[in-house]
C-alpha cells in the first residue's frame, strides 16, 4: 500500500516513501476544550522525533498516544498476560537486537526435524509461516489482470488505463531522480571544496557568505533539504538512492507484465491448495524492511537501552510473511489470517492493501472467521489521500459502505507529529464510515533489519501503533473481548474539534470529526482507564 511521491527537479519537493458505536466521556488526558491546546512552534528534538508517537498532547503539545504517561501512571509495576500479535507483512528480522526476545515460538513444534509436530499442516513453523517462499518481488494486481489477457474481465479496461498512466509517470520519475542525484552530488562536492572538509555541518552551510554563484546555488540546495527534516546532503543522497531503488522495482517488477514472481507451484486462484511456502519468516534481502519496522512499533523491547521502545510489553510477535514487494495475493492473505487465528494470535496487524482484489470474498471470509474467534484485526487505511467511503480498498470488512462482516476489524488513518490544521498526514486515506480512528503514522522511527533503525511513514505505521495499544488492553484486562477492545480504543481517543487539511491539499479543509467514525485520535492512557471501567 506504500505510495511514492516524486521530487521535482525544479522544486526539490519533499521525498516521501509512504516502501491503514457509542461514545464514552473523555477520561483524563484532554483539556475540556482541546481547541485551546497550544501549538508547538519549536522544532522537535531528536529524542522527540524518535518517540513522538508515545508522547502526550497536553504535556508535550505533540499528538502522540500518551504511551509514556500510561506506563508511568497506570501500568507501573502491574503484571500483565502475554499477548500474541500476528504481523502479516513482509519478513521480520527475528534476530534483531530489539526484537529477538519478543518473537513468538510455537511450543508444539520441534525445530528443524522436518515433521509437522503440531499437525497444523505447516512443517517447522517455529516462529510463524512464510507464504511467499523464497520470492519477494511481485506485480501489482492490475498488472496481473492485464497479464492474464482476459479482456472480458470487468476490470480490464480500468487496469489498462491505470497501467498506461503509471508506467509513464514512473518513467518520468526515473528521469527526474537521475537529474536530482547529479545536482545533489555536485552541490555536495562544491560545498566540501569551499569549506575544505567533507563532514561539514548545517551551521557551516548557514554561515556561508559568498557571491560565487555556484556556491550560492549549492547552499540553496542544502538549505532546502535542511528545511525538509534532513540533516545533510548525505542524507538527501540516501533518500534519492532509496527512491531510485523503488522506481526501478516499480518498473522492473511491479509494472512488468512479463514478470512472474509466483514460483511456489501453487495456483493463486485455487484455494484447494493451502499448504505451501516454508517456515523461514526472515527477510530475503536487507531492503525487505517493512515487517521489521512494523514489529518494532508494536513490541520493540522496552527500556533495554537500545533503539526504540515498542508500544506494548508482554507481547510475542508471530511473523506471517505474506506481503511481497508488489501486491499481495488474496489467497495468501486469507490463509495468513486463518493461520494467525488458529495458532493463538489474539491481535492481527495488517499494514498492507490494494485497490483491485479478484478474491476479496476469500479475505472477508477470513476476517469474519477472525471475528468469530475473538481476534482483533488492525488494518491500515492506505496512503493515497482517498475517501474510503467512495473508493474501495482491500482488505476490508464490508462491500462498499454495506454491512460489516466483523465487529473486530478496526481501520486506522495516520497523523503527523504536529497538532493543528496539519495534524492529518497528507498521504492518509480517510472516511467517516470506513475509517475508525487516527494514530501516529508519519515520520515513525523503528527497527529495520540487521540491528539498524530508520524513519518511515504511512498508515502502515499507524496501524501497529494501535495494535500495540490493543495489546496493552488485552494484556492487562484479558477478560475483555476483541469487540470491546475495539470500542474502547474508539471511545477513549481524543476528539479533535478543529478543521484540518486533507490529502495535503490546502484547499481541501474538513472538520477532523468527518474523517473517521470516531472522530478521534488514539490515546493509550485513556484507553487503559476506560478498559478498567468496562465489564
Amino acid at each position: 500500500m506504500n505510495t511514492f511521491k516524486s521530487i521535482t527537479v525544479s522544486a526539490f519537493a519533499a521525498l516521501l516513501i509512504t516502501g491503514c458505536g457509542g461514545v464514552a466521556p473523555i477520561l483524563s488526558t484532554p483539556v475540556e476544550n482541546i481547541d485551546n491546546t497550544p501549538l508547538k512552534v519549536s522544532d522537535l528534538t531528536k529524542e522527540e522525533k524518535h518517540n513522538w508517537g508515545h508522547l502526550d498532547l497536553v504535556t508535550d503539545t505533540i499528538p502522540g498516544m500518551s504511551v509514556d504517561k500510561a506506563y508511568a501512571e497506570i501500568i507501573k509495576n502491574k503484571k500483565g498476560n502475554k499477548v500474541i500479535v500476528a504481523v502479516i507483512d513482509s519478513g521480520i528480522d527475528i534476530d534483531h537486537e530489539d526484537l529477538n526476545d519478543v518473537i513468538w515460538t510455537n511450543p508444539k513444534e520441534i525445530p528443524g526435524n522436518g515433521i509437522d509436530d503440531d499437525k497444523n499442516g505447516y512443517i517447522d513453523d517455529i516462529h510463524g509461516w512464510n507464504f511467499l517462499g523464497d520470492t519477494y518481488n511481485e506485480q501489482l494486481e492490475f498488472v496481473r489482470i492485464l497479464a492474464k489477457g482476459d479482456t472480458s474481465n470487468p476490470d480490464y479496461a480500468k487496469a489498462k488505463a491505470e497501467y498506461d498512466k503509471e508506467y509513464q509517470k514512473y518513467m518520468g520519475y526515473k528521469t527526474n531522480y537521475d537529474q536530482m542525484a547529479l545536482q545533489i552530488s555536485n552541490a555536495d562536492e562544491t560545498l566540501a571544496k569551499y569549506l575544505n572538509k567533507t563532514d561539514y555541518t548545517k551551521a557551516d552551510v548557514n554561515a556561508i557568505k559568498t557571491e560565487d554563484e555556484s556556491v550560492s546555488q549549492a547552499v540553496q540546495i542544502a538549505k532546502y533539504f535542511y528545511s525538509n527534516d534532513m540533516e545533510s546532503l548525505a542524507e538527501a543522497k540516501k533518500q534519492i538512492e532509496n527512491g531510485v531503488v523503488q522506481i526501478n522495482d516499480r518498473l522492473n517488477y511491479n509494472l512488468n507484465k512479463d514478470f512472474n514472481g509466483r514460483i511456489k507451484g501453487d495456483n493463486p486462484d485455487d484455494m484447494s491448495t493451502k499448504y505451501y511456502g516454508n517456515g523461514n519468516v526472515k527477510p530475503t534481502v536487507k531492503t525487505e524492511s517493512h515487517g521489521t519496522h512494523v514489529a518494532g512499533i508494536i513490541a520493540a523491547e522496552r527500556n533495554n537501552n537500545k533503539g526504540v521502545n515498542g508500544v506494548a510489553n508482554n507481547v510475542e510477535i508471530m511473523s506471517v510473511r505474506t506481503v511481497p514487494n508488489g501486491d499481495e495475493y488474496d489467497k495468501d492473505v486469507a490463509l495468513a489470517i486463518r493461520y494467525a487465528v488458529d495458532n493463538g494470535a489474539s491481535i492481527i496487524n495488517g499494514s498492507f492493501g490494494k485497490y483491485y482484489s479478484p478474491h476479496s470474498d476469500w479475505v472477508r471470509e477470513a476476517i469474519a472467521y477472525a471475528g468469530k474467534k475473538d481476534v482483533l484485526f488492525v488494518n491500515a487505511a492506505g496512503n493515497e489521500g482517498e475517501n474510503l467511503d467512495k473508493v474501495d480498498v482491500y482488505p476490508n470488512d464490508a462491500v462498499g459502505i454495506g454491512p460489516e462482516v466483523s465487529n473486530t476489524f478496526i481501520t486506522v488513518g495516520a497523523l503527523e507529529p504536529k497538532y493543528g490544521s496539519g495534524i492529518v498526514a497528507s498521504f492518509s486515506n480517510y472516511g467517516k464510515i470506513n475509517v475508525d480512528v487516527f494514530a501516529p503514522g508519519a515520520k515513525i522511527y523503528s527497527t529495520v533489519p540487521e540491528n539498524e533503525y530508520d524513519t518511515k511513514g504511512g498508515t502502515s505505521m499507524a496501524a501497529p501503533a494501535v495494535a500495540g495499544v490493543a495489546a496493552l488492553i488485552r494484556s492487562y484486562y484479558p477478560k475483555l473481548s476483541a469487540a470491546q477492545v475495539k470500542q474502547i480504543i474508539m471511545d477513549s481517543g481524543l476528539a479533535i474539534k478543529s478543521k484540518v487539511i486533507v490529502g495535503g491539499d490546502t484547499n481541501n479543509i474538513k472538520p477532523f470529526a468527518d474523517l473517521s467514525k470516531s472522530g478521534k485520535i488514539v490515546n493509550a492512557y485513556n484507553a487503559l482507564i476506560l478498559a478498567s471501567k468496562t465489564h
